[in-house]
């Protein structure tokens, strides 16, 4: 990715909101936060939104390359404590630093304007490196932003396909298998194993096995699209098959009968449960 030589003129530590020491995890953290508010596919007639967007992703960037981030912070601590020398002066030696800067450029500020034209140089050569081996940094984490906006929609167009559902939350199943107290096995069904089985239909938001009742555990998913393909389609092991039946976020136009099934534009039963866990 190409940075912008306008970027050297920015404080990205200001620009994604983290203080100078701030770790990679944190600077990660915190361009996720913003860059969601201003990306591009939330705002595709905002070209200031996709500006931000372009500086934000450069600033993760610089500053998740150890290199690059180290060229910057000496530019940065070289332009600031110039500023604040400048700051210190006040209107009368001001006028005065005036008169001497003619004089004083032939013996200290080639020295300085030396350094500061190596310092610069460096960073723009570590930028230069960045753009040509592209940022992993930036990729996963636009990767992950993408990710969330896609689950985003999705449960947006779910609502909007009338998978409203009723009560409040989002969807639980109650799951249950044949399993004696003693059976260390719990029927063959650990958190890993319901897992496995579960996730194909969709994310898995939390899944509870209760200590206090053998065979039983509630699943929460992320989506009520995912929850009915679970109650549908799910058998579980073939030696000892799942009743999965609703506890929460049950579809409005669909009826869940004795033998877990739904069957959609049906007028809604309500579903009764005692499971309660720990």
């Amino acid at each position: 990715m190409a940075v912008d030589k306008e970027l050297l003129e920015l404080d990205l530590y200001a620009l994604l909101g983290v203080v100078e020491k701030a770790t990679d995890k944190e600077i990660k953290k915190a361009y996720r936060q913003k860059a969601l508010t201003c990306h591009p596919d939330k705002h595709p007639d905002n070209p200031k939104a996709a500006e931000l967007f372009h500086q934000l992703s450069q600033a993760l960037t610089v500053l998740t390359d150890a290199a690059a981030r180290v060229a910057y912070d000496r530019v940065r601590k070289a332009k600031k404590q110039a500023a604040e020398r400048t700051q210190k002066l006040d209107e009368r030696r001001k006028k005065v630093k005036l008169d001497l800067e003619a004089r004083e450029k032939e013996a200290n500020s080639q020295v300085s304007k030396a350094e500061e034209i190596e310092i610069t140089k460096t960073l723009e050569q570590e930028i230069q490196r960045l753009r040509e081996e592209g940022s992993r940094q930036l990729e996963e984490q636009q990767k992950l932003i993408q990710e969330q906006i896609r689950l985003e929609k999705e449960r947006i167009r779910s609502k909007q396909d009338g998978y409203g559902g009723h009560g409040t939350g989002t969807p639980k199943l109650k799951l249950r298998w044949k399993c004696k107290k003693e059976d260390e096995t719990n029927g063959g069904y650990s958190k890993e194993i319901l897992l496995q089985i579960l996730q194909k239909y969709g994310e898995v938001l939390n899944l509870l096995i209760s200590n206090k009742k053998s065979g039983s555990a509630v699943v929460e998913f992320a989506t009520v699209k995912a929850a009915e393909m679970a109650v549908k389609n799910e058998v579980g092991l073939t030696y000892n098959p799942l009743k999965i039946t609703w506890l929460e976020g049950q579809p409005q136009s669909s009826t869940v009968f004795a033998d877990g099934t739904i069957h959609p534009h049906i007028s809604q039963v309500t579903i009764q449960t005692a499971f309660i866990l720990f």
